[in-house]
């Protein structure tokens, strides 16, 4: 995601890099500080005339206007600097928010997802009979039924329910879905007569 203007956006190393800047600039404002402190402690305000008017004799008058000049660009790049750095972070931040926001609502969708998929199961496949229409689909014990045709938990109320589904869907394929081993699974099963009791077996 590339922030508006085309820009790339700001990664990690980004902010550490301007971080490594502003020590550096921190560094170089110390410096000249120090080359002040070393001329008789003149800070940025003190004169640099004497009592006369004449230019003080006792101090490099060109080093410490060079020292003065470059404490005030300096502090006006740390400045910039220091804005940059918390642009930066706050980019970083509100992204990484985006990401956490963007992982929960993903979190949740799977989530609710799987409670859909795995809805209430209301009968569980306690047999299945070889060679029968239940077999020849794929139904296996142990299977728990969450849709059988038009049945599930909402408006099943005893095995009549399945029955009656299933002699109004003679040699038509129904449509069951069942949870095996804690997945969906969606089995095609069409009831039929074969060689044992009932439709299914």
């Amino acid at each position: 995601m590339a922030e508006p203007g085309g820009a790339r956006p700001v990664s990690v190393s980004d902010v550490q890099q301007l971080v490594r800047r502003k020590d550096e600039i921190e560094a170089q404002i110390k410096a000249c500080y120090e080359l002040l402190e070393g001329q008789k402690g003149v800070g940025m305000d003190e004169p640099l005339v004497d009592a006369e008017g004449f230019p003080r004799n006792d101090i490099d008058l060109y080093q410490v206007r060079t020292a003065r000049h470059n404490i005030i660009c300096l502090q006006n790049d740390h400045k910039a600097l220091m804005k940059q750095v918390e642009e930066a972070l706050h980019q970083l931040h509100a992204r990484e928010k985006e990401k956490q926001a963007r992982d929960e609502a993903e979190a949740l969708a799977e989530a609710m997802s799987q409670n859909q998929s795995l809805a209430q199961p209301f009968a569980k496949v306690n047999a299945v009979t070889p060679g029968s229409p239940a077999s020849v689909s794929g139904l296996q014990v142990d299977d728990e039924i969450v849709e059988f045709g038009s049945v599930n938990v909402n408006n099943f109320q005893n095995l009549q329910n399945i029955a009656t589904v299933v002699q109004h869907s003679e040699g038509r394929p129904l449509s069951v879905t069942v949870i095996r081993g804690g997945r969906s699974v969606h089995v095609g099963l069409t009831p039929q007569r074969w060689a044992g009791k009932g439709l299914l077996g």
